[in-house]
């Protein structure tokens, strides 16, 4: 696994404070969209379905700051659209690093080389590029419904690489993955030099184009454990190794939605970053206010029954990593031999 041990450090102590506060919901990873806009139009991506006039719009600084230490979480991940569209991107990743958070840019990257030439960021341990890809290269030109895409962006994370920025990559899996092409992909990242590589299967957006290739449960255990089974010796994983045993099926996790709440343009979404069931004026309101209990597997509501998206159940992972010995010792093992 390849967390570093300074945000491993943060990440711990910060849940092991919540837990002797006797807090049982908390934020882990704050979402923030500052805009909706993308120059992409993936068939599997449902953010890009809103209006020109929405499009157009975007968060300013002070309120994606606002939001931040309203949350309070203690990483920042910054989708999109694509962040790199917005006018603002490196004043407001500079405050989130003064306020010592972890930052994680999700980028297409096809703006990457450009901002980097344009000093619009500086390398900071507290901040990483999170590459969408989504395997190799025919693989990921088919998801983003454009070719050439996957060579763009490996261009970038070698410019990024050797002006010492952290680069990770965030990969999305849909029904008919090939394992063998996914440990291919892995191969590749590894050989690039990529900091870490996140997984998720998909989410069946309901505005999404494609609605015909989005993993059921068991489908995605089968992928995910011909996938990681026996896992190469070299392969880093940006992630908790607890949340790839919850993939494989070997570990079986609840979704908890407050990990990572949603801030964008409309406000604080309802229940999480998947689902857009209203939003609140303020992150007290979302957390004390939302009726937390209808979402989850366990709830029976049709739309989390087959959702395993990391942003509802890695901050699961977490929680439990710290909630019990047993958890711990799971995560260590994982982590120090590298078998799931």
């Amino acid at each position: 696994m390849s967390v570093p041990l300074s945000q491993m450090w943060t990440v711990g102590s910060y849940v092991l404070r919540q837990k002797l506060a006797g807090r049982t919901r908390y934020p882990l990873v704050l979402m923030l969209e500052p805009l909706f806009r993308c120059n992409l139009a993936c068939a599997g991506c449902g953010k890009i379905q809103y209006p020109a006039h929405i499009l157009r719009r975007h968060l300013t600084v002070d309120e994606c700051l606002r939001a931040v230490d309203e949350c309070g979480a203690p990483m920042v991940s910054i989708p999109g659209g694509e962040p790199l569209m917005y006018p603002e991107i490196g004043t407001l990743v500079r405050e989130l690093i003064r306020r010592k958070k972890y930052v994680y840019l999700c980028t297409n990257a096809l703006l990457l080389e450009q901002r980097l030439r344009e000093g619009v960021f500086e390398p900071a341990r507290y901040f990483s590029f999170s590459v969408h890809l989504d395997g190799l290269g025919p693989e990921h030109d088919d998801a983003v419904c454009r070719e050439g895409v996957y060579e763009t962006a490996l261009a970038a994370i070698r410019a990024a690489l050797q002006r010492g920025f952290r680069v990770t990559t965030n990969t999305t899996l849909f029904d008919g993955a090939d394992p063998a092409r996914v440990r291919q992909f892995f191969d590749a990242m590894m050989d690039l030099g990529v900091e870490g590589m996140m997984i998720s299967p998909g989410y069946s957006y309901t505005k999404a184009p494609d609605q015909e290739h989005f993993l059921a449960r068991q489908r995605a255990h089968a992928l995910f454990s011909a996938i990681l089974e026996r896992p190469r010796r070299g392969w880093r994983f940006n992630q908790s190794p607890l949340f790839l045993k919850f993939l494989m099926g070997k570990l079986d996790f609840e979704c908890t939605p407050w990990g990572n709440p949603t801030y964008n343009l409309f406000g604080w979404q309802r229940p999480c970053y998947l689902l857009q069931e209203g939003y609140a004026a303020s992150f007290r309101e979302l957390m004390e206010t939302t009726q937390w209990e209808q979402y989850g597997r366990r709830s029976g509501n049709p739309k989390c029954r087959d959702c395993m998206v990391h942003c509802g159940h890695e901050p699961t992972a977490v929680d439990y990593t710290f909630a019990s010995w047993r958890g711990f010792r799971q995560a260590v093992v994982a982590t120090v031999t590298g078998r799931l």
